[in-house]
């Protein structure tokens, strides 16, 4: 779901801007989309509301991150006895013109899976990036 819309308590809107900052400070030149999804009813269908959606554009196609856009979601799990919400893990995946060319999920096994990688040095930065990302959400309750 979008991250605007997530924003309904300020430690939750203090999250997400943290996540935009964190990844601004290693990736400068990206420009964040807190509303990423279209408000219509075919991609409303699709929306996980279980999910914090960020998307980060790019200046222009980058041959380093091997995409143009790069949508973070970080998902949770509401447990149904204390309506608690926990982190589960983070997803990112990388779009150009031609749609997704990467993903990588915290929830599987942490590699790269797509038609191409971003380069090594860029691929260890967003590895770092979701550690960080996942330690700043599970350390207070969202």
């Amino acid at each position: 779901m979008n991250a605007a819309e997530q924003a309904t308590s300020l430690e939750t809107a203090s999250k997400i801007a943290a996540i935009v900052n964190l990844f601004k400070a290693e990736f400068p030149d990206a420009r964040a989309d807190l509303k990423p999804w279209a408000n219509d009813p075919d991609t409303r269908e699709w929306v996980d509301p279980d999910s914090i959606d960020i998307a980060f554009h790019l200046p222009g196609f980058s041959r380093l991150f091997q995409s143009r856009s790069i949508l973070l979601q970080i998902r949770f799990h509401a447990d149904g006895l204390t309506s608690e919400r926990r982190v589960i893990g983070v997803e990112m995946a990388g779009f150009d013109h031609r749609g997704k060319q990467w993903r990588l999920s915290t929830i599987e096994s942490w590699l790269f899976e797509g038609r191409c990688s971003p380069v090594v040095q860029v691929s260890d930065r967003l590895k770092d990036f979701l550690k960080q990302a996942l330690e700043l959400f599970n350390s207070l309750e969202c």
